[in-house]
Protein backbone atom coordinates (compact mmCIF):
# COMPACT_ATOMS: atom_id res chain seq x y z
CA UNK A 1 0.00 0.00 0.00
CA UNK A 2 2.91 2.35 0.74
CA UNK A 3 4.21 1.74 -2.78
CA UNK A 4 0.84 2.79 -4.19
CA UNK A 5 0.82 5.93 -2.03
CA UNK A 6 4.16 6.92 -3.54
CA UNK A 7 2.69 6.90 -7.04
CA UNK A 8 1.09 9.96 -8.59
CA UNK A 9 -2.58 9.83 -7.62
CA UNK A 10 -3.70 11.18 -10.99
CA UNK A 11 -1.96 8.16 -12.51
CA UNK A 12 -3.70 5.92 -9.97
CA UNK A 13 -7.05 7.49 -10.87
CA UNK A 14 -6.31 6.84 -14.55
CA UNK A 15 -5.36 3.21 -13.90
CA UNK A 16 -8.42 2.66 -11.70
CA UNK A 17 -10.84 4.11 -14.24
CA UNK A 18 -9.16 2.18 -17.04
CA UNK A 19 -9.95 -0.93 -15.00
CA UNK A 20 -13.59 0.14 -14.59
CA UNK A 21 -13.75 0.74 -18.35
CA UNK A 22 -12.20 -2.70 -18.94
CA UNK A 23 -14.97 -4.29 -16.87
CA UNK A 24 -17.52 -2.42 -18.99
CA UNK A 25 -15.83 -3.91 -22.07
CA UNK A 26 -15.84 -7.36 -20.48
CA UNK A 27 -19.55 -7.08 -19.84
CA UNK A 28 -20.12 -5.83 -23.38
CA UNK A 29 -18.28 -8.92 -24.66
CA UNK A 30 -21.21 -11.05 -23.43
CA UNK A 31 -22.85 -10.12 -26.73
CA UNK A 32 -20.57 -12.70 -28.42
CA UNK A 33 -22.29 -15.41 -26.38
CA UNK A 34 -25.88 -14.15 -26.12
CA UNK A 35 -28.18 -12.43 -28.58
CA UNK A 36 -31.07 -11.92 -26.17
CA UNK A 37 -31.16 -10.97 -22.52
CA UNK A 38 -33.93 -12.06 -20.19
CA UNK A 39 -35.95 -9.07 -18.98
CA UNK A 40 -35.79 -10.23 -15.36
CA UNK A 41 -32.01 -10.57 -15.60
CA UNK A 42 -31.68 -7.16 -17.23
CA UNK A 43 -33.80 -5.54 -14.52
CA UNK A 44 -31.76 -7.30 -11.83
CA UNK A 45 -28.51 -5.98 -13.32
CA UNK A 46 -29.85 -2.43 -13.58
CA UNK A 47 -31.13 -2.65 -10.00
CA UNK A 48 -27.72 -3.89 -8.85
CA UNK A 49 -26.02 -0.95 -10.57
CA UNK A 50 -28.46 1.43 -8.88
CA UNK A 51 -27.75 -0.09 -5.45
CA UNK A 52 -23.99 0.24 -5.88
CA UNK A 53 -24.29 3.88 -6.93
CA UNK A 54 -26.62 4.78 -4.05
CA UNK A 55 -24.28 3.20 -1.49
CA UNK A 56 -21.18 4.79 -3.03
CA UNK A 57 -22.90 8.18 -3.03
CA UNK A 58 -23.32 8.11 0.73
CA UNK A 59 -20.54 5.95 2.19
CA UNK A 60 -17.76 7.05 -0.17
CA UNK A 61 -18.75 10.61 -1.08
CA UNK A 62 -21.37 12.44 1.00
CA UNK A 63 -20.37 11.23 4.47
CA UNK A 64 -16.65 12.07 3.95
CA UNK A 65 -17.63 15.43 2.42
CA UNK A 66 -19.65 16.36 5.52
CA UNK A 67 -16.91 15.22 7.90
CA UNK A 68 -14.28 17.08 5.92
CA UNK A 69 -16.35 20.27 5.87
CA UNK A 70 -16.87 20.08 9.63
CA UNK A 71 -13.11 19.95 10.19
CA UNK A 72 -11.91 22.50 7.65
CA UNK A 73 -14.65 24.77 6.36
CA UNK A 74 -15.92 28.03 7.86
CA UNK A 75 -19.23 27.37 6.10
CA UNK A 76 -21.68 24.99 7.87
CA UNK A 77 -21.00 21.43 6.80
CA UNK A 78 -24.62 20.83 5.85
CA UNK A 79 -24.50 23.81 3.47
CA UNK A 80 -21.29 22.61 1.82
CA UNK A 81 -22.78 19.16 1.26
CA UNK A 82 -26.09 20.60 0.03
CA UNK A 83 -24.46 22.99 -2.45
CA UNK A 84 -22.19 20.32 -3.86
CA UNK A 85 -24.95 17.72 -4.04
CA UNK A 86 -27.40 20.07 -5.78
CA UNK A 87 -24.65 21.24 -8.12
CA UNK A 88 -24.00 17.66 -9.24
CA UNK A 89 -27.69 17.03 -9.82
CA UNK A 90 -28.10 20.25 -11.81
CA UNK A 91 -25.03 19.42 -13.91
CA UNK A 92 -26.48 16.02 -14.88
CA UNK A 93 -29.90 17.60 -15.47
CA UNK A 94 -28.38 20.04 -17.95
CA UNK A 95 -26.38 17.25 -19.60
CA UNK A 96 -29.58 15.22 -19.84
CA UNK A 97 -31.32 18.12 -21.57
CA UNK A 98 -28.46 18.93 -23.94
CA UNK A 99 -26.89 15.60 -24.93
CA UNK A 100 -29.06 13.63 -27.38
CA UNK A 101 -29.78 10.14 -26.02
CA UNK A 102 -32.41 7.44 -25.77
CA UNK A 103 -33.21 5.03 -22.94
CA UNK A 104 -33.27 1.26 -23.37
CA UNK A 105 -37.06 1.08 -23.17
CA UNK A 106 -37.74 4.14 -25.31
CA UNK A 107 -39.57 3.80 -28.61
CA UNK A 108 -38.47 5.38 -31.88
CA UNK A 109 -39.00 9.13 -31.77
CA UNK A 110 -38.71 9.30 -27.97
CA UNK A 111 -35.14 10.58 -27.82
CA UNK A 112 -34.15 13.25 -25.29
CA UNK A 113 -31.76 16.17 -25.46
CA UNK A 114 -31.29 18.42 -28.46
CA UNK A 115 -32.95 17.35 -31.69
CA UNK A 116 -30.77 15.04 -33.78
CA UNK A 117 -30.90 12.58 -36.66
CA UNK A 118 -28.43 10.17 -35.07
CA UNK A 119 -29.26 6.47 -35.22
CA UNK A 120 -31.12 4.85 -32.34
CA UNK A 121 -28.09 2.67 -31.52
CA UNK A 122 -25.86 5.74 -31.06
CA UNK A 123 -28.48 7.42 -28.87
CA UNK A 124 -28.63 4.31 -26.66
CA UNK A 125 -24.85 4.45 -26.20
CA UNK A 126 -25.00 8.16 -25.33
CA UNK A 127 -27.55 7.33 -22.62
CA UNK A 128 -25.18 4.93 -20.85
CA UNK A 129 -22.28 7.35 -21.39
CA UNK A 130 -24.19 9.85 -19.27
CA UNK A 131 -24.23 7.25 -16.47
CA UNK A 132 -20.47 6.91 -16.62
CA UNK A 133 -19.56 10.58 -16.23
CA UNK A 134 -20.38 10.75 -12.49
CA UNK A 135 -18.95 7.26 -11.95
CA UNK A 136 -15.56 8.24 -13.36
CA UNK A 137 -15.71 11.54 -11.50
CA UNK A 138 -16.40 9.74 -8.21
CA UNK A 139 -13.36 7.51 -8.62
CA UNK A 140 -11.11 10.40 -9.61
CA UNK A 141 -12.23 12.63 -6.75
CA UNK A 142 -11.68 9.78 -4.27
CA UNK A 143 -8.08 9.27 -5.44
CA UNK A 144 -7.47 13.01 -5.48
CA UNK A 145 -8.68 13.21 -1.89
CA UNK A 146 -6.37 10.38 -0.88
CA UNK A 147 -3.46 12.29 -2.42
CA UNK A 148 -4.13 15.18 -0.05
CA UNK A 149 -3.34 12.91 2.88
CA UNK A 150 -6.77 13.34 4.48
CA UNK A 151 -7.90 10.72 6.98
CA UNK A 152 -11.47 10.93 5.76
CA UNK A 153 -10.64 9.47 2.37
CA UNK A 154 -7.88 6.86 2.47
CA UNK A 155 -6.34 5.16 -0.50
CA UNK A 156 -8.18 1.96 0.44
CA UNK A 157 -11.46 3.85 0.40
CA UNK A 158 -10.68 5.17 -3.09
CA UNK A 159 -9.90 1.62 -4.21
CA UNK A 160 -13.24 0.53 -2.72
CA UNK A 161 -15.03 3.13 -4.84
CA UNK A 162 -13.24 1.90 -7.97
CA UNK A 163 -14.04 -1.73 -7.13
CA UNK A 164 -17.71 -0.97 -6.56
CA UNK A 165 -18.04 1.02 -9.79
CA UNK A 166 -16.14 -1.67 -11.68
CA UNK A 167 -18.34 -4.48 -10.37
CA UNK A 168 -21.52 -2.75 -11.51
CA UNK A 169 -19.94 -1.81 -14.85
CA UNK A 170 -19.81 -5.47 -15.89
CA UNK A 171 -23.58 -6.02 -15.98
CA UNK A 172 -24.02 -2.47 -17.30
CA UNK A 173 -21.81 -3.27 -20.29
CA UNK A 174 -23.91 -6.33 -21.06
CA UNK A 175 -27.08 -4.27 -20.60
CA UNK A 176 -25.86 -2.01 -23.42
CA UNK A 177 -24.36 -4.40 -25.96
CA UNK A 178 -26.98 -7.17 -25.91
CA UNK A 179 -29.95 -4.82 -26.54
CA UNK A 180 -27.92 -3.25 -29.38
CA UNK A 181 -27.56 -6.72 -30.89
CA UNK A 182 -31.33 -7.08 -30.60
CA UNK A 183 -31.62 -3.77 -32.50
CA UNK A 184 -29.98 -5.47 -35.47
CA UNK A 185 -26.32 -4.49 -35.09
CA UNK A 186 -23.62 -7.09 -35.64
CA UNK A 187 -21.98 -8.67 -32.58
CA UNK A 188 -18.76 -6.75 -33.24
CA UNK A 189 -20.50 -3.38 -33.56
CA UNK A 190 -22.63 -4.09 -30.50
CA UNK A 191 -19.48 -4.85 -28.50
CA UNK A 192 -17.61 -1.78 -29.78
CA UNK A 193 -20.52 0.52 -29.00
CA UNK A 194 -21.06 -1.11 -25.61
CA UNK A 195 -17.48 -0.70 -24.45
CA UNK A 196 -17.31 2.81 -25.90
CA UNK A 197 -19.89 3.95 -23.35
CA UNK A 198 -17.26 3.47 -20.63
CA UNK A 199 -14.43 5.42 -22.27
CA UNK A 200 -15.64 8.63 -20.63
CA UNK A 201 -14.79 7.23 -17.18
CA UNK A 202 -10.97 7.59 -17.46
CA UNK A 203 -11.44 11.13 -18.78
CA UNK A 204 -13.75 12.14 -15.93
CA UNK A 205 -11.53 10.31 -13.43
CA UNK A 206 -8.35 12.15 -14.39
CA UNK A 207 -10.12 15.52 -14.42
CA UNK A 208 -11.68 14.89 -11.01
CA UNK A 209 -8.41 13.78 -9.43
CA UNK A 210 -6.41 16.67 -10.86
CA UNK A 211 -8.98 19.23 -9.81
CA UNK A 212 -9.16 18.27 -6.14
CA UNK A 213 -5.42 17.65 -5.85
CA UNK A 214 -4.53 21.18 -6.93
CA UNK A 215 -7.56 23.05 -5.59
CA UNK A 216 -7.95 21.41 -2.18
CA UNK A 217 -10.60 23.81 -0.75
CA UNK A 218 -13.17 22.50 -3.25
CA UNK A 219 -12.68 18.88 -2.16
CA UNK A 220 -15.81 18.52 0.02
CA UNK A 221 -17.86 20.26 -2.66
CA UNK A 222 -16.43 17.92 -5.31
CA UNK A 223 -17.26 14.82 -3.27
CA UNK A 224 -20.84 15.99 -2.76
CA UNK A 225 -21.04 17.04 -6.43
CA UNK A 226 -20.16 13.50 -7.56
CA UNK A 227 -22.76 12.11 -5.16
CA UNK A 228 -25.48 14.40 -6.51
CA UNK A 229 -24.66 13.48 -10.09
CA UNK A 230 -24.80 9.77 -9.30
CA UNK A 231 -28.11 9.99 -7.46
CA UNK A 232 -29.60 11.92 -10.39
CA UNK A 233 -28.64 9.09 -12.74
CA UNK A 234 -30.08 6.48 -10.39
CA UNK A 235 -33.45 8.19 -9.96
CA UNK A 236 -33.78 9.55 -13.50
CA UNK A 237 -32.69 6.51 -15.46
CA UNK A 238 -31.58 3.33 -13.69
CA UNK A 239 -34.55 2.79 -11.37
CA UNK A 240 -37.26 3.57 -13.98
CA UNK A 241 -35.56 1.25 -16.48
CA UNK A 242 -35.10 -1.47 -13.87
CA UNK A 243 -38.77 -1.27 -12.89
CA UNK A 244 -40.09 -1.89 -16.41
CA UNK A 245 -41.81 -5.17 -17.21
CA UNK A 246 -43.83 -7.60 -15.11
CA UNK A 247 -44.19 -7.63 -11.32
CA UNK A 248 -41.71 -10.49 -11.11
CA UNK A 249 -39.18 -8.44 -13.04
CA UNK A 250 -39.61 -5.44 -10.74
CA UNK A 251 -39.16 -7.65 -7.69
CA UNK A 252 -35.87 -8.88 -9.16
CA UNK A 253 -34.81 -5.28 -9.76
CA UNK A 254 -35.51 -4.45 -6.12
CA UNK A 255 -33.53 -7.47 -4.97
CA UNK A 256 -30.66 -6.49 -7.26
CA UNK A 257 -30.67 -2.96 -5.81
CA UNK A 258 -30.52 -4.24 -2.24
CA UNK A 259 -27.70 -6.66 -3.09
CA UNK A 260 -25.76 -3.93 -4.92
CA UNK A 261 -26.12 -1.55 -1.98
CA UNK A 262 -24.96 -4.24 0.43
CA UNK A 263 -21.93 -5.17 -1.68
CA UNK A 264 -20.81 -1.54 -1.99
CA UNK A 265 -21.41 -0.86 1.71
CA UNK A 266 -19.31 -3.89 2.69
CA UNK A 267 -16.52 -2.84 0.33
CA UNK A 268 -16.44 0.71 1.65
CA UNK A 269 -16.69 -0.16 5.34
CA UNK A 270 -14.23 -3.08 5.12
CA UNK A 271 -11.62 -1.22 3.06
CA UNK A 272 -12.30 2.39 4.09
Amino acid sequence: MNNLNNLNHILLALLATLCTWALTALGAAMVFFFKEINQRLLNTMLGFAAGVMIAASFWSLLAPAIEMAENSSKIPAWLVAALGFLGGAVFLYLADKLIPHMHLNSKDGESEGVSTKLKRSILLVFSITLHNIPEGLAVGVAFGAAANGLNDITLLSAIAVALGIGIQNFPEGAAVSIPLRREGLSRTKSFLYGQASGIVEPIAGVLGAALVMYVQPILPYALAFAAGAMIFVVVEELIPEAQSGSHKSTHMATAGCIIGFTVMMILDVALG
